[in-house]
């Protein structure tokens, strides 16, 4: 069970929430602690303190005061004005989190809002009935303002959902399941839209996906290795204890776990090249340093998921701050870094991929016996070229740029939405890089039988197998990609890669938990 607002979020807990498999409450402590938080803001209205965003306008609109009779409406407007999203709209798993992550903000108790409104925004979690959310239109500071409104328009009725799958409008749920939109009190509005959710979201999301692609790349990095029939000697842990990056330790020690035991290691250890191409040998380095990106993603994700970002943070009925705790920084540039990390594993994959069609190393070339007549694995490596170049058109920071909004009154502004969305992006590419690199490497790894590498590796390629076999001709080797690309995307083979987390010892952080 997990106690919203009073234990600690973590990147693994919110993706259990989000597919069910961990139950959570409020706690008779966090609501009392959420009524009186809004019991604080009723008292400031009725003795008409001047206080933002409870009983003024919002943005440049700060010194507008609004009547006490009218701060339900502010917040109602405030809601409809500012859903302006565009574009498709987000995943729904990204929407839900969106949601969890907003709950576990709310419910620290320093947001004002009531109760029934929390309550509401849980039933949305629990019922699976998730809000429409537009990619478009935050500029990541003042909260992710559009994306907030449009996720929180159902709470008045308005806007639509997901159900079942099926895009609805909302008044047709509340319909079906008999209930009445909610009506905001003064500062709940605000509340709601004022937060990094959007961002974090793609945060959570990012550091999941991430996670996978990583473990991926040192596993096909490893098969990679056996087709070549590189050598061990670069992924020895006294070569890099002398240099003693974390992630670049993990990556040596787990690659050199997966291939020691190889009968096609010990059949060419003596015989080893002096080095082999930097792809195979600085995998330690290269993927390891994309692991230290990813934990600095995750560290400051799990900052910002235990975190109260909306504005005014209310502390006391005497005691509120208008600050800039809804300015998406301390994400938008990790998650820039997280971007940059991911594009250069597939910059690495592909170039192994491509080290496997040259035929070299006793590789035929272009991974098949007889050429001429056919072409081969040649063109995959075209597909992995054009992505990897993709992936660096999108390497530009968003965070970098800033855009004054609200005449001024924001005058610096994160991007970072587009930040978390680049990186997701660069992840869809990136998974399908690796599943040809997949590809590439089981085809290679058969013109070393009957050598067998360890039982972990062929593990692996036996579930390749299953589904795609070897070419000894030309064929459509796009379903080969697909097959493969939904295969190391399914819960199977996910299961499978967790089980390699074992290889990781003494590396608890990179776990996810």
């Amino acid at each position: 069970m997990f106690y919203y607002g009073k234990d600690l979020l973590t990147v693994g807990k919110a993706i259990q929430i989000l597919h069910g498999s961990l139950a959570t409450t409020l706690t008779p402590e966090v609501r009392t602690k959420i009524l009186q938080s809004q019991q604080y803001v009723e008292n400031i209205v009725a003795k008409s303190e001047k206080v933002y965003g409870i009983n003024t306008g919002f943005g440049v609109l700060c010194d507008t005061i609004i009547s006490d009779t009218q701060t339900k409406t502010l917040q109602y407007n405030l809601l409809r004005s500012h859903s302006v999203g565009v574009g498709k709209p987000i995943a729904k798993d990204l929407a839900k989190l969106m949601l969890i992550c907003k709950v576990q903000s709310l419910a620290k108790g320093f947001s004002g809002v009531n109760l029934a409104t929390v309550e509401r925004i849980l039933w949305h979690i629990e019922n699976d009935v998730i809000p429409v959310v537009p990619e478009k239109g935050s500029v990541g500071a003042s909260g992710d303002l559009a994306p907030l409104s449009h996720l929180f328009l159902p709470l008045l009725g308005l806007g639509e959902v997901f159900d079942e799958n099926k895009i609805v409008p909302t008044a047709d749920i509340l319909k079906k399941y008999n209930l009445a939109p909610i009506q905001l009190g003064a500062k709940e509005g605000l509340a709601l839209i004022n937060g990094t959710q959007f961002i974090l979201a793609h945060a959570v999301m990012g550091v999941a996906r991430l996670h996978h692609c990583l473990e991926l790349a040192d596993i096909i990095g490893a098969i990679s290795l056996e087709a070549l029939m590189g050598s061990i000697k670069p992924f020895e842990a006294r070569l890099h204890r002398i240099r003693p990056f974390r992630g670049n330790l993990l990556v040596a020690q787990r690659i050199y776990n997966l291939v020691k035991e190889s009968e096609v290691l010990k059949s060419h250890v003596d015989c080893e090249r002096v080095q082999d191409p930097y792809s195979l040998r600085c995998m330690p380095q290269v993927h390891g340093a994309s692991r230290n990106a990813w934990l600095h993603l995750k560290e400051l994700t799990e900052i910002e998921l235990n975190a109260v970002t909306d504005n005014p943070i209310i502390f006391g009925e005497n005691d509120t701050i208008s600050g800039g705790n809804f300015h998406g920084q301390p994400l938008a540039l990790p998650l820039d870094y997280a971007t940059l990390a991911a594009a250069e594993i597939g910059n690495i994959s592909d170039r192994r991929c491509y080290l496997m069609i040259e035929g070299r190393f006793g590789l035929p070339r272009l991974l098949l016996k007889e050429t001429g007549l056919n072409s081969g694995f040649m063109i995959p490596q075209y597909t992995t070229a054009a992505l990897v170049s993709e992936n660096k058109s999108l390497c530009f920071p968003a965070s970098a740029d800033s855009i004054p909004t609200s005449l001024g009154q924001e005058d610096h502004v994160s991007m970072g939405s587009i930040s978390g969305r680049k990186l997701h992006q660069v992840i869809d590419n990136l998974e399908y890089i690796l599943a040809i690199e997949m590809l590439y490497a089981t085809q290679a790894l058969e013109f070393r039988r009957p050598l067998r590498s360890t039982a972990l590796v062929e593990d692996v390629v036996n579930q390749i197998r299953q589904q795609v076999a070897f070419a000894t001709e030309d064929r459509i080797f796009a379903e080969d990609i697909n097959t493969i690309h939904q295969l190391i995307l399914s819960k199977s083979f996910k299961s499978l890669v967790q089980e390699y987390e074992k290889l990781n010892i003494g590396f608890e952080e990179f776990k996810l938990d």
